[in-house]
């Protein structure tokens, strides 16, 4: 277990591999070992470094009040706590979109850019991540005992192929994730819409989305084709909004090519 301090607190990160650095964000109410798999498939050739966002997984809890915009800077402060002049980063859903706005605003710092099952547009939310944006529902669904936990569960077959080991995943991580950040960030996400700014990105971009995904629409993939010239998006007939869990070898081959062009 590895952490920095920031001027914001303490971010916990887990590093693993020899070679290139490569920088791995995470989803919403996620952490960093949704990437655990893909720092095995990855370690002869890159060292990652998967990342817990403030508010999330073993990072500080503190000042709860976090946004894409935050994230952002959270990245750059870790980047130059640890050294890394520019790398390429890599997010799931929520931290894809932090991913591209950290190429937006800090082109310097990004070899290149992969996001998952990403949302581009806020509007690209499932209803129930457009909820829990409007505070009244995020409060009630956070502090009503048993209602999150037991209403994913039921869900969950709908959202993962292994769905009994997302949920584990999902439930640890939800155990560490505080209102504040549950809320926040979510609520940022809502009102992202990176569109216009898109032809802005002149390095290479790759987007992974799950044909089944129907917690963030795969559609969003369109606009990330269409918006980036140096772009190109593959769409996984088998998976859902976790590429990485339902088809592991198809997503890290993939991963693999794109990085080592």
């Amino acid at each position: 277990m590895s952490s920095i301090v920031t001027d914001r607190g303490v971010v916990h990160y887990e590093a693993y591999g020899r070679g290139r650095p490569v920088i791995l964000l995470h989803c919403w109410l996620g952490s960093w070992n949704y990437w655990l798999s893909t720092m095995e498939a990855l370690s002869d050739a890159y060292k990652t470094y998967a990342l817990d966002f403030w508010g999330f997984g073993e990072s500080a809890k503190t000042g709860d009040h976090f946004r894409v915009p935050d994230y952002v800077e959270m990245v750059v402060q870790f980047m130059d706590r640890l050294g890394i002049a520019r790398a390429p980063v890599m997010g799931h859903s929520m931290g894809g979109t932090v991913s591209l706005s950290l190429t937006l605003d800090h082109p310097e710092r990004v070899q290149k850019v992969a996001v998952v099952g990403s949302p581009i547009r806020g509007d690209g939310l499932t209803l129930l991540l457009r909820l829990a944006a409007k505070r009244l529902f995020a409060t009630l669904a956070y502090n009503i005992p048993g209602v999150l936990p037991i209403g994913i569960r039921l869900i969950s077959p709908f959202w993962a192929r292994d769905w009994k080991t997302w949920y584990a995943m999902f439930e640890q991580d939800l155990s560490r994730t505080t209102l504040g950040s549950f809320h926040y960030s979510i609520a940022s996400l809502r009102q992202t819409d990176l569109t216009p700014r898109l032809k802005e990105i002149r390095l290479p971009a790759l987007g992974i989305y799950g044909r089944n995904d129907r917690i963030v629409a795969p559609s969003q993939g369109d606009l990330l084709a269409n918006g980036v010239a140096l772009s190109q998006v593959a769409y996984f007939d088998e998976s859902g909004h976790f590429p990485m869990l339902d088809e592991p070898d198809h997503f890290h081959s993939t991963l693999r090519d794109f990085l080592d062009r």
